[in-house]
């Protein structure tokens, strides 16, 4: 089970820390310069970064319904009623999850690797 809670938070996570890697994105394929995606993650941390994580977000609650309704079958109220506490236990593995996930690749991985290509110190 909790390696699909996993597949569930790895694409949210992605997603939410876009603010700051879609910068390093560009200085690696070579579409920008260092300055131009340094401006770009400030603009988008500082002014977007609520929506990046609300995208997040939602991203992680429509990857849940969907994993409940086609991988445990739970497709009916009273089908959710039943294994209620199934269904509250994967919501909460997959929103702890995805915090720490979010948490680690954002503030480690994204930023070392920004330090590195020198996008910010």
């Amino acid at each position: 089970m909790f390696k699909d809670v996993l597949k569930l938070s790895s694409i949210p996570v992605v997603i939410a820390s876009l603010c700051c890697l879609s910068p390093i994105v560009i200085v690696l394929a070579g579409l920008g310069s260092v300055a131009f995606a340094s401006s770009l993650a400030d603009t988008l941390y500082g002014d977007y970064k609520w929506l990046f994580r609300l995208a997040g977000l939602a991203l992680l609650a429509v990857a849940i319904v969907v994993y409940l309704r086609r991988t445990k079958g739970i497709c009916t109220i009273d089908e959710a009623k039943r294994r209620r506490n199934e269904i509250f236990n994967i919501v909460a593995l997959s929103l702890a999850a995805a915090i720490a996930g979010y948490f680690f690749f954002l503030y480690i991985v994204v930023h070392y690797a920004g330090v590195f290509l020198g996008l910010w110190s």
